[in-house]
């Protein structure tokens, strides 16, 4: 049976007569609420003896010559005179890599940062310096099937001038980020154990999610529509370069310069996927994606990059809000060139709505755990092990139609995952198995007496029967996924080892609209499934979508207007919502960046996903149920946005002339326009000025923002 070749790593030895199921303890489980009310009755600062200030909580290895000669471990306020555990402006969430090698950890956690409601199950935001301040904070990860709360002290390590030697913000007063990054090293042993690692485990730790990994040399043709529908629904996204000759000549301090090549791209890096955008230029569409690499600077060379000459292909006003020219890691560059010099995308999703083309979002989720036991479970693969593979563990998997669905009656989407447990509590200590599954159809004319005594199926069954993925591919990674479209009938899964007698432990995951799994051979009992929903992604979305969009590519502002009027606003029923044509062509005017007249799909689901928040910014200060802001309430809702951080009175009292009715109050659609305004022309300034202080325009341009603002 024929398997990816791939060289054997040399495992660490388990000693004689000790099962790796027994080598280390599990993560000491603290009670956050309880330590903190100790502390503060107590009026004294959390230490974390389980995860000491000490050199042991960074590592044993090659970390450590890397470490400044007099480290330190302090406190944030230590550091700075006004600490800030977060901030809700998303840029100031940028991060920049440390000492560590973990850019493939810092590019999931970038992701993570432009998705509020992911980020707050895994970073609790009733945290912070000032209010129940008592050095203790904690984190939420999915680890291995379940969520855990890792609970740290603040203490951090820094050299002698006092700067964070690993994970740090942009802005060095905020300091989540590197609390996170501390926690996540005592879940998996130390800082040294978060050296090296693959983008799509980081990306599942924070979700709980279905990872998709995109060979970019054989991408789908519909990447970009992929790209597309992950980027505007709760999806984190990552990729890595290749390995590849390198340009020695840079020189960065903490950082390894040989990795830098000629083309500005670092070799075997992670980078973050911020975002897309389909631009026009005087020759016709280009389709453009936007990186962030985890240093926080060295950025892409080539066409799109902050200096290229493409950029002067496009309108005024859509070069003024895209480009940005400033070495922060952030960067653009062509879907062709991001093909070529990218080797995975990684997409990690709730649900694996993005792969699939049935109709609905409900999502059936079953989760079973296994162990490979020497002797008894640990059969190795069929295509080396054809006399032992039927001792591994078997799940009686049966796929269901939907019903209703007319997609789904020939065949069905599935998705299975595959992931081992670490056999040491230090990730890096052990390395990982070779790890594949088989899948085969369940022939009832052979199988109805083992399934119905629940018996495991014979080694005949599988030297007569060929699995449905003829073409295994065994990793030596944590996940191995793959996704299936099957006829509803009944499987059986076998999951194993490339080489027999490898003992570790796995949890089997799989996806499905309706499906009912089950462990041959062991409990009976049939496994409890969940139904998962992503519920930021409605009908609404579907339904108009679909409607509009599909029949016009383009809208105008009456077609903006039709949709937003027919919108059935969810939480929004206190009074009734409509947008003027007025608003509508201000809208359309502010977010049209070609200056076509007209909206894409794209622009509008941008539109779409401010609306949305706008609209739970406004509720929350409409105390009154009005339906209007009057001007203490604007400026709590301003303010809230974290979109303006001088003169904030000042403009909302301008605002409220502006857009305010008779009695200077404003209702949600002129609160839209006012903060569409505010929002383009903050990312219009940032991306001009120099120094963070002024921008310099021609005349063409700054009649081209005044007279689109």
């Amino acid at each position: 049976m024929p398997f990816l070749p791939c060289l054997k790593r040399k495992k660490l030895p388990v000693p004689l007569g000790r099962s790796i199921f027994q080598k280390h303890p599990p993560l000491t489980q603290q009670n956050y609420q309880a330590l903190l009310e100790t502390c503060l009755r107590n009026n004294h600062l959390f230490t974390d003896d389980t995860f000491p200030a000490h050199i042991s909580s960074i590592g044993t290895g090659a970390l450590l010559k890397k470490l400044p000669q007099n480290l330190q471990w302090k406190r944030p306020h230590a550091l700075h005179r006004s600490p800030v555990f977060y901030a809700a402006n998303r840029k100031q969430l940028d991060l920049c890599q440390g000492l560590v090698e973990n850019c493939w950890f810092l590019a999931a956690l970038q992701a993570l940062t432009f998705h509020q409601d992911i980020f707050a199950a895994v970073v609790p935001q009733n945290q912070s310096f000032e209010r129940k301040y008592a050095g203790i904070f904690h984190f939420q990860f999915w680890h291995f099937g379940e969520w855990v709360d890792v609970v740290v002290d603040d203490r951090l390590p820094v050299n002698e001038a006092g700067e964070l030697i690993f994970v740090s913000s942009v802005y060095k007063n905020v300091f989540w980020g590197a609390l996170l990054e501390k926690a996540y090293a005592k879940l998996y042993g130390s800082y040294e154990d978060l050296q090296f690692g693959q983008v799509s485990e980081a990306l599942v730790d924070f979700t709980g999610g279905v990872n998709i990994r995109i060979k970019l040399a054989a991408a789908p043709h519909d990447l970009w529509d992929i790209l597309t529908r992950a980027t505007y629904s709760r999806s984190l996204m990552g990729c890595q370069t290749h390995l590849g000759v390198s340009f020695p000549s840079v020189s960065l301090p903490c950082i390894q310069a040989t990795k830098v090549l000629k083309n500005g791209l670092v070799a075997g890096h992670a980078y973050t996927v911020t975002g897309i955008r389909k631009v026009t230029c005087q020759y016709g569409p280009e389709n453009l994606v936007r990186l962030r690499n985890p240093w926080g600077k060295i950025e892409w060379k080539g066409d799109w990059s902050d200096s290229s000459y493409k950029w002067e292909l496009l309108s005024p006003k859509e070069k003024i809000l895209l480009r940005k020219k400033k070495d922060d890691g952030e960067f653009w560059m062509s879907l062709r060139d991001f093909k070529i010099h990218f080797v995975d995308l990684m997409i990690c999703k709730l649900t694996p709505d993005l792969m699939s083309q049935e109709d609905g979002k409900k999502w059936m989720y079953s989760l079973k755990r296994g162990r490979w036991v020497k002797g008894s479970t640990a059969g190795g693969s069929l295509g080396l092990c054809n006399g032992t593979f039927w001792m591994n563990p078997q799940y009686w998997l049966n796929v269901l139609p939907v019903e209703g669905s007319k997609k789904s009656l020939g065949s069905c989407d599935v998705v299975i995952s595959l992931m081992q447990k670490n056999s040491s509590r230090h990730r890096n200590r052990a390395h990982h198995l070779f790890i594949g599954f088989s899948l085969y159809t369940h022939f009832c004319f052979f199988t109805e007496q083992y399934q119905e005594s629940n018996r495991k199926l014979p080694p005949a069954f599988f030297t007569r029967h060929q699995p449905v993925n003829k073409h295994q591919v065994f990793l030596d990674e944590r996940e191995v996924t793959h996704y299936f479209h099957l006829e509803p009938c009944v499987y059986v899964i076998v999951p194993s080892t490339l080489g027999p007698q490898q003992e570790a432990e796995f949890i089997l995951r799989v996806f499905s609209r309706k499906h009912v799994l089950r462990e041959m051979g062991g409990n009976t009992s049939f496994t409890l499934s969940k139904e998962i929903v992503d519920r930021y992604e409605g009908k609404i979305w579907e339904d108009f979508f679909t409607k509009y969009f599909e029949q016009n590519p383009e809208i105008n502002a009456v077609q903006l207007q039709r949709i937003l009027n027919n919108i059935s606003w969810r939480n929004f029923q206190s009074f009734h919502l409509s947008f003027s044509l007025d608003s509508c062509q201000g809208i359309l005017a502010l977010l049209d960046l070609n200056t076509s007249g007209t909206l894409s799909i794209q622009e509008f689901r941008v539109l779409w996903k401010r609306l949305l928040f706008y609209l739970e910014v406004f509720q929350k200060r409409d105390t009154s149920r009005s339906g209007k802001l009057d001007l203490v309430e604007l400026h709590a809702a301003v303010q809230e946005t974290e979109l303006l951080s001088h003169s904030v009175l000042t403009i909302c009292n301008l605002m409220a002339i502006r857009y305010g009715d008779s009695d200077l109050k404003i209702h949600f659609e002129s609160f839209v326009c006012f903060m569409l305004r505010v929002e383009i022309m903050g990312e219009a300034f940032r991306n001009l000025t120099q120094d963070g202080k002024g921008i310099y325009l021609h005349e063409s341009e700054w009649m081209m923002m005044t007279l689109y603002s």
